[in-house]
């Protein structure tokens, strides 16, 4: 087995690929746009709330549900929801007295489904 270096990760010449830099300027993701992707990710740092996340892929559920599933009180599954509405995660329907919690689209589940096919492979 070779021996590999920390050296060997680091670029040795001062050449700068114009082409390269003016390709991937132009294609770039708006900074604004960044700033809500890293919003949406720490959303999602926290087990509780992709518990929450995984349990609403699963069927549409009430704040009292989620309290019962996860072992959790009221008030501390409300701020978690809270978090996941802001971030446009999660939306909600009022029944009555009821509110009723599911994911904002389909996409919410594309995320959650790749993040956990990553962890999984590895």
């Amino acid at each position: 087995m070779t021996n590999i270096r920390k050296d060997d990760a680091l670029c040795s010449v001062t050449i700068i690929h114009e082409d390269i830099l003016n390709k991937v300027r132009k294609e770039m993701t708006e900074d604004s746009q960044l700033v809500q992707m890293a919003e949406l990710f720490k959303a999602l740092d926290d087990p509780t709330r992709l518990k929450i996340i995984n349990a609403l892929l699963l069927a549409e559920m009430c704040v009292c549900d989620l309290a019962a599933l996860l072992n959790m009180t009221q008030p501390a599954i409300s701020h978690h929801l809270k978090t996941l509405r802001q971030t446009q995660l999660i939306k909600f329907r009022r029944d009555g007295k009821i509110v009723y919690y599911s994911l904002d689209d389909d996409h919410i589940e594309l995320l959650f489904r790749q993040g956990l096919a990553h962890v999984i492979e590895q």
